[in-house]
């Protein structure tokens, strides 16, 4: 099952067909995610055109918005498929519950993610004053001990050496 349970109606769908180019132009989604999202169940065809092509309606359009939705909050395509599973009991009505425990748990990723860029950032400005001089300088710069470059060299940006 898919995602597409979410959006159906009593009557179903009666729109115009699209092709997963059509689908993919529609949603800025790449063909590739499309039939990724196909091939794993989150989104449904509803058959297939005289060409092949895969054909979608106005539920799959529905569908890869919200999948875009939960993705954009950190949601991965396997925790989304997680929580449109049907094979959970009373999945339609524990969707909510379960999907706020999933941002929690995206927060959380975010907030470690956060903290090793802040880590990162920390390291460039120390690395950003400790040869602040060296940066400025323009020419042929032999950096912290390069071997390639000459014993000799005047330019070059080495650690002072004790006596």
């Amino acid at each position: 099952m898919s995602i597409n349970n979410l959006s159906r109606t009593a009557g179903g769908s009666q729109s115009r067909l699209m092709t997963v180019g059509e689908l993919s132009r529609r949603t800025g989604v790449p063909i590739k995610n499309l039939r990724e999202y196909t091939d794993t169940g989150l989104i449904y065809t509803v058959g297939r055109s005289r060409s092949n092509y895969r054909l979608y309606d106005a539920d799959a359009l529905w569908c890869v918005r919200w999948i875009g939705k939960l993705r954009s909050l950190g949601l991965t395509v396997a925790e989304i498929r997680d929580l449109t599973d049907p094979g959970q009991a009373d999945w339609r009505w524990s969707f909510g519950s379960r999907l706020a425990e999933r941002l929690r748990v995206s927060r959380r990723r975010l907030q470690a993610r956060i903290a090793q860029l802040e880590e990162t950032l920390q390291r460039v400005d120390a690395f950003e004053s400790a040869y602040r001089a060296e940066l400025a300088r323009e020419g042929n710069t032999c950096w912290a001990n390069d071997p390639r470059c000459p014993a000799d060299r005047e330019q070059s940006v080495n650690p002072p050496r004790s006596a």
